[in-house]
């Protein structure tokens, strides 16, 4: 989400990039389905590979971390000549085909049974740099149980089996990547992620051909990107023409 990267944007835009941050449906200042039913994965990907067809945007470098990977990382191969650049921080392939991590599955099950746990609270504790303020901006768009469907409906969303919705194209995602992806790649982890750490990073490191070793910052969670403006500091001079 948008509001995720702003300690990175600032640094992108000064070196005189075009920063395109959408918000996926059900999330930040999006529009809201309120039925946990209007989620699904390969809708939201049709949206994302329609937000990218009608900007018609080009020289991508596409930035992503957690569902941003997710269905992010299955984008370019529709249309490889748009992309020439992946940053990739904290994510995966849902291929279904790999068990889940214990991690993960623990994240799963909170969410079912606390499904209107305190989403600033969470953001605090693996950040304990936030002020009050900011974290409370994380729970403004999610006032209500109507509000929070996209909240409920991702956890159970990610493909955990093989013929799990998303898991088929996610698999043919991990092919374009491994085998046909020519444009370059810059990963960056945070080591003190539970669930999508260094080890699941190495391992979709070794997916992306030609991706070299991560830059790990051993004091960052889940959410890399509030750590994120030394991480865009490295990236535009990675990916500086």
């Amino acid at each position: 989400m948008s509001y995720l990267y702003r300690r990175m944007l600032p640094v992108f835009v000064e070196a005189g990039g075009r920063v395109v941050a959408p918000d996926m449906i059900g999330f930040g200042k999006s529009d809201k389905p309120k039925r946990e039913a209007a989620h699904g994965f390969e809708w939201h990907r049709q949206v994302l590979l329609e937000f990218v067809e009608r900007l018609d945007l080009r020289n991508i470098v596409l930035a992503v971390q957690d569902w941003g990977g997710l269905l992010g990382l299955t984008l370019p191969m529709e249309d490889p000549a748009r992309y020439r650049g992946l940053l990739v921080m904290n994510t995966t392939l849902g291929t279904g085909d790999a068990p889940l991590s214990p991690g993960f599955l623990a994240w799963r099950e909170m969410c079912a049974k606390n499904p209107e746990f305190d989403l600033g609270r969470l953001f605090a504790r693996g950040n304990p740099h936030l002020r009050p303020e900011e974290c409370a901006a994380y729970n403004a768009p999610f006032p209500d149980g109507g509000h929070r469907a996209a909240l409920r409906a991702f956890p159970p969303m990610v493909p955990d089996r093989h013929d799990a919705n998303g898991a088929a194209i996610s698999r043919q995602a991990r092919e374009f990547l491994s085998q046909r992806w020519e444009g370059q790649s810059f990963m960056a982890v945070g080591a003190q992620d539970p669930v999508l750490g260094t080890f699941v990073m190495q391992a979709l490191r070794e997916q992306i051909r030609g991706c070299p070793e991560p830059m790990v910052l051993p004091q960052a969670g889940h959410f890399v990107q509030e750590h994120g403006e030394e991480i865009a500091r490295r990236a535009v001079g990675y990916f500086r023409p």
